[in-house]
């Protein structure tokens, strides 16, 4: 019987949900993604959990912030000008916008604050500080 390992690929069906439930991503409804452990689509936590497992097993956890996306980083919290941001979408607190980054990236950043001419900008990842429930159904492994 073929397992996940660090040597294959997989395909499965995954959810994200916050601790109140509020569902983050699915593609239950969809189909099923490819994934390759240590690829970067999945945080080590998640990968842990699948590592061992095999075709139409399902796995259900609760993941800490240290083994889902981390904890926000100071150091990424950014201030800018309210002027950057086109007048027809202007920033609000809470709201997550898709930022140019270097070689043609795309940076998520969360509005923290707007003070005035100035918006305070947290560029962690969005998830960044939540309990994540993952859970995941393994559909071929490869």
């Amino acid at each position: 019987m073929k397992t996940i390992n660090t040597d294959n690929s997989f395909m499965l069906f995954f959810k994200m949900e916050l601790e109140d439930g509020t569902e983050v991503e699915s593609n239950f409804d969809d189909k099923p993604f490819e994934f390759k452990i240590g690829d970067g689509s999945l945080t080590m936590g998640m990968e842990d959990v699948l590592l061992g497992k095999s075709i139409d097993d399902t796995v259900s956890v609760t993941l800490s912030p240290d083994l889902a996306f981390g904890m926000p980083d100071e150091n990424n919290i950014h201030t800018m000008p309210a002027d950057d941001f086109p007048q027809d979408m202007p920033p609000e607190v809470n709201q997550v916008i898709a930022f140019d980054g270097p070689d043609d990236s795309e940076i998520l950043g969360t509005i923290l604050a707007i003070k005035g001419a100035e918006v305070e900008v947290d560029f962690s990842h969005p998830l960044a500080g939540r309990t994540i429930n993952f859970t995941a159904k393994i559909t071929d492994i490869f």
